[in-house]
């Protein structure tokens, strides 16, 4: 009953800011189907671009999960789609842009998510050499993807 209160609260507030490197270490934290799920439900009305970057990443994820393929072809196809809209939006946005690569590098070949793993790589490079308030996300870029 709790865990309504705090999904009501998120879904009216949702534009409420949210402390991102608390969501980055939530976020790495997820290990299961249930935990994604409340994730999802926690964030999924905010408006930061940051934040719904996570949110469609897990969304993504959720497609393994289904044992139909032409509904996991659209659930992976429809947050894809979400996450490229987010960064053609937000082109300097260090999140989208590391959660792209990371969902790239750990998707499949054959469903062709891999046109920006160059740029997408070159742009975070760029990003990581300057001193600013996203360092915290160094360490699970360097984790996570092939840099």
């Amino acid at each position: 009953m709790c865990s309504f209160y705090v999904i009501l609260f998120v879904s009216l507030f949702g534009h409420l800011e949210t402390n991102l490197p608390e969501l980055v270490n939530e976020f790495h934290q997820l290990n299961s189907e249930k935990t994604e799920e409340i994730f999802i439900q926690k964030y999924e009305n905010f408006e930061d671009p940051s934040i719904l970057a996570y949110v469609y990443a897990l969304k993504m994820k959720q497609a393994s999960y289904t044992l139909n393929p032409y509904t996991k072809l659209k659930i992976f196809n429809n947050s894809k789609k979400a996450l490229n809209k987010l960064i053609t939006e937000n082109t300097t946005n260090i999140h989208l842009r590391y959660i792209r690569l990371m969902l790239q590098e750990k998707t499949p070949k054959i469903l062709g998510f891999n046109n920006f793993i160059t740029s997408d790589k070159a742009f975070l490079l760029k990003k990581m050499k300057i001193k600013d308030e996203t360092d915290y996300l160094d360490k699970y870029i360097y984790k996570n993807t092939s840099l």
